[in-house]
């Protein structure tokens, strides 16, 4: 594929680049982050060690890499995106053989200095992969069930490897940020109809087959469901975790405890404090007012990213876009839900907050190429 399009205005200067970022974004980006910082700080005591100093290292590093991206041309990104969908599958299939285990999964791998989840470069790399299909595809053929097949196993391949790993979360938004791909792309609504019809009642015969001959999942699994469904059946055991959680959120009230003064994250009962469970935290020491403040921010990267998915004319710009800024929605959305015990706990960061070197670094190359594709629109 040539990098070259007659319809395309003259290159742009580097300067011109510069200027026509959406520094608003990064501003927005960058005031999460800095409250990730003072989390991370809180949870470890007041002290920059062992999470908020490596934390900042890995966001200048990020922004760095942000901006490099913002200024390659999004045609070089349409050109490299099977390389980098390969790339990833490459790395998630690595994982099966030299892969690393964490927390009784195995999700990382060692690459130098780098310890890397493939699984979090495959969010981006799928769609990137899925928005260059839908730019090529001819748009009368878009809901052929023929050509669904590509994007289907585009999707449902990585999918299965992360899910084998295990890890649910990361899976099922792999399938969720494909799956809004498609219907930015306008894959026809009976599809997606269909889908969610055939998962409610998958949904319903998994829970109706137990106790039968033809029961599909064990004891055990059924009994995290109920878990879920009723935390206190066994408040030290399954449904620690989620307990701690509520006591955290509730005891914020409307205003917090204050800033390092909450007890459930000092005093240790909240499990994964500086991870998946920071959200916790916030809401523990700032109360409602803070974590309605990051929902705000949230909300406003949300707006920024649609509202340049709308203007960009370039279709594989746009798809990219979009589907980025869904993803990044899952990210918060997914972890919100988890921590509050409106879905059952799955392992997904609190993006740009908690603590994590894959997930920020790949999480800002996405919002790279989101940069990438406003500063070269059409």
């Amino acid at each position: 594929m040539s990098l070259t399009d007659p319809n395309r205005a003259a290159p742009l200067s580097i300067t011109a680049k510069l200027l026509r970022m959406n520094w608003a974004l990064v501003l927005l980006i960058t005031a999460i982050a800095a409250l990730g910082f003072m989390m991370l700080y809180s949870v470890a005591g007041g002290d920059a060690e062992p999470w908020a100093r490596r934390q900042m290292n890995r966001f200048g590093v990020g922004v760095i890499l942000m901006t490099i991206v913002a200024l390659i041309d999004i045609r070089f990104w349409k050109w490299a995106s099977p390389f980098a969908y390969l790339g990833a599958l490459v790395l998630l299939v690595a994982v099966e053989f030299v892969g690393e285990t964490g927390m009784g999964a195995q999700r990382w791998i060692r690459l130098g200095p780098l310890n890397l989840q493939p699984s979090e470069v495959m969010k981006i790399a799928l769609v990137l992969a899925l928005a260059r299909y839908y730019a090529w595809l001819e748009r009368d053929r878009i809901s052929r069930p023929l050509w669904l097949v590509p994007p289907l196993a585009l999707i449902g391949l990585p999918a299965a490897l992360v899910l084998k790993q295990p890890d649910l979360g990361t899976a099922l938004m792999l399938c969720l940020g494909g799956g809004v791909v498609m219907f930015l792309a306008g894959v026809s609504w009976w599809y997606f109809g269909t889908a969610a019809a055939l998962g409610a009642g998958l949904v319903w015969a998994v829970m109706t087959s137990r106790g039968t001959e033809w029961q599909v999942l064990k004891d055990y699994q059924y009994s995290r469901i109920e878990t879920f469904l009723d935390p206190s059946r066994d408040p030290l055991g399954a449904g620690y975790h989620i307990t701690q959680s509520k006591i955290a959120m509730g005891s914020g009230g409307l205003t917090g405890r204050g800033f390092m003064q909450g007890t459930q994250s000092r005093l240790n009962f909240l499990p994964e404090k500086h991870t998946d469970f920071i959200f916790t935290t916030l809401s523990e020491e700032f109360g409602a007012v803070g974590s309605m403040s990051l929902l705000a921010l949230y909300t406003l990267v949300l707006i920024f990213g649609f509202a340049s998915m709308v203007s960009n004319r370039d279709r594989y710009g746009a798809l990219v876009t979009g589907g980025l800024t869904a993803t990044f929605f899952f990210f918060w959305a997914v972890n919100m839900a988890m921590v509050m015990g409106l879905i059952p706990i799955v392992g997904v960061p609190l993006p740009l907050v908690s603590y994590g070197g894959s997930a920020m670094l790949v999480l800002l190359m996405a919002f790279g190429l989101m940069q990438s594709a406003h500063i070269h629109r059409r």
